[in-house]
């Protein structure tokens, strides 16, 4: 057992303290049901299996399988300084049982999926962290990996059926799109931002403030970093004076345009008529002044969950993990995450407003440094600050109104996969399979009668997972189809992200997506327009949890 300073500390409550001080005495303890002998974690009150309310520590033997690992060379921390490992193992009790962990004692060359591990713990202060290397004895070839709960091509069998053959998307329609300047290191303030969206939407619907009867926002009040909005609907309020009859503000919905569809389901109960939604980011500018010292971090607090204590910062750490075992299940390489990242730079150089324009070939896609393998800079999207800012109106108000509407098809929001981002599917993005079953249990559509898709790309593994979920191509065949990136250029199978994408465009969060796909059911795209476009896809989430809509041009 070694001590260690510096590393980030875990939040100790009443529910997790027996785990992080497990390793006072060189044992690992999982919380077990006293009624069906499951292993549950991370520690809840009830077991997901069969519902008991006993439930208690249970000492394991400390050995797992390897089933993930990115080395960390972009995110330093104090008492972590980079390169390290981030890794996730499931325990050979119960593979259903992950941890997040470091690797220690070996050198990220040597590791293998599926290797045997053994855990080791370090001290600081009052945690006991569990990390593990490989065991002195490995078998001859590597375990294999474990199954999730429902495999990726089964979403489709456990989608509930529509509570009502009425659906809300009939009386609703999106009409009006608005954004502020986006750009690096802007500094205007976050409100700033999102008043100029929401002034430019309005205009653009051919409405007043004074039509605006509700507003949506996402993640809403209290999220103020930059990742944040600067106070969430009780500042647009104050500022505009709308007086809603509906309002709605938060993080725990179906992704950024979670806000829409709340708005969606809001118009459609007669609750509003108008409903301005919208999602701003101030990320460059809050980074810059961090840098000047005229912003600082909240020090010396602990975290929460059992991800970030072992220096997974970022969702990137996750998503490389799911996208390594991609990689090795179905064959995928550097090289097709790179089309979509190419393909996001070409449509970007015939977009104005989009961040990143240069010409971008795959020699600079590979070349580019490494960010968490087998991400390197490229697969990252472009941090900026921004607000977009969406109509959604009634349906039978919309038709007199200044731009042609656009129509809701279906939405996607079930979830069926596990929230926890270290415990749910192994192979793809976290919570898009269930959204696009479900979104497809809605509509008779199908994926060869969609003209574009605007899928959510904080990374590029987010885009390659959506078009899998949504059946643009078969699960695992993503290789095949995005070989060369004609499928998904415009004027191919189907037109990705034809504004650049979150990769070129900028880090709108998923609301870009959505202004992007009324754009081109306009035919507004100029450079861009995909011929005759008349069915969109938009989807958003780049993790826990997402959600997706299909959009037409008629009613």
């Amino acid at each position: 057992m070694a001590e260690t300073t510096g590393r980030p500390l875990p939040l100790l409550t009443s529910d997790n303290e027996f785990f992080w001080t497990s390793g006072s005495d060189g044992s690992l303890r999982i919380q077990e049901c006293q009624s069906c002998s499951s292993l549950i974690h991370p520690p809840q009150p009830v077991c997901r299996h069969c519902r008991g309310r006993e439930l208690a520590p249970r000492v394991v033997s400390g050995y797992a399988t390897l089933i993930g690992f990115t080395v960390n060379e972009r995110f330093p921390l104090p008492g972590m300084p980079t390169p390290f490992v981030i890794a996730q193992v499931a325990l050979e009790e119960d593979p259903r049982i992950r941890l997040t962990t470091n690797t220690v004692d070996c050198d990220p060359a040597d590791l293998t999926l599926g290797m045997r591990m053994e855990v080791r713990f370090e001290q600081s202060g009052d945690v006991w962290y569990p990390l593990f290397r490989p065991t002195a004895e490995q078998a001859s070839g590597p375990a294999a990996l474990p199954h999730d709960e429902i495999e990726p091509q089964d979403f489709h069998k456990h989608v509930r059926p529509m509570a009502t053959t009425e659906k809300f998307e009939d009386k609703v329609a999106l009409t009006g799109v608005g954004a502020s300047e986006i750009g690096r290191r802007l500094m205007v303030s976050p409100l700033s931002l999102t008043i100029t969206a929401c002034e430019r939407a309005v205009a653009d619907a051919g409405l007043t403030m004074a039509d605006i009867d509700g507003i949506a926002s996402y993640p809403g009040a209290g999220n103020v970093g930059g990742f944040g909005e600067g106070g969430g609907v009780q500042s647009v309020e104050a500022a505009l004076g709308i007086h809603p009859t509906w309002y709605n503000g938060g993080i725990e919905t179906f992704g950024p345009g979670g806000s829409v569809i709340a708005a969606m389901m809001a118009v459609a109960s007669g609750l509003a008529t108008h409903v301005l939604c919208y999602r701003t980011l101030w990320e460059s500018t809050h980074g810059e002044l961090m840098k000047q010292g005229k912003l600082s971090h909240a020090g010396g607090q602990r975290v929460s969950g059992y991800i970030m204590p072992f220096g997974a910062m970022s969702a990137s750490h996750t998503l490389a993990m799911n996208a390594q075992r991609h990689m090795q299940r179905y064959g995928t390489t550097r090289e097709t995450l790179g089309w979509i990242a190419l393909n996001q730079r070409a449509n970007a150089a015939r977009n104005p407003t989009a961040i990143y324009r240069d010409p971008m070939t795959m020699d600079d896609y590979l070349s580019a440094r490494t960010i968490t393998t087998p991400f390197g800079l490229y697969d990252c999207d472009v941090p900026c600050d921004a607000s977009i800012a969406v109509i959604v109106s009634a349906k039978d108000a919309a038709a007199d109104l200044a731009k042609p509407p656009v129509y809701v098809e279906a939405v996607g929001t079930q979830i069926l996969e596990r929230i926890e981002w270290d415990q749910s599917t192994l192979t793809h993005e976290p919570q898009v399979l269930g959204p696009s079953a479900h979104m497809w249990s809605r509509t008779t559509l199908r994926p060869g009668d969609i003209d574009t898709a605007q899928l959510y790309d904080g990374f590029s593994f987010n885009c390659l997972s959506w078009l899998e979920a949504l059946g643009f191509c078969e699960i695992g065949e993503a290789k095949d189809f995005l070989d060369g990136g004609k499928n998904i250029a415009i004027g191919g199978e189907v037109a990705v992200n034809t504004h650049g994408g979150q990769l070129s465009h900028g880090r709108t969060h998923g609301m870009g997506l959505i202004a992007e796909a009324i754009t081109q059911l306009r035919g507004e795209g100029g450079d861009r327009q995909v011929p005759g476009a008349k069915t969109a896809i938009a989807s958003s989430g780049g993790l826990t949890p997402g959600g997706v809509m299909l959009l037409r041009s008629t009613p």
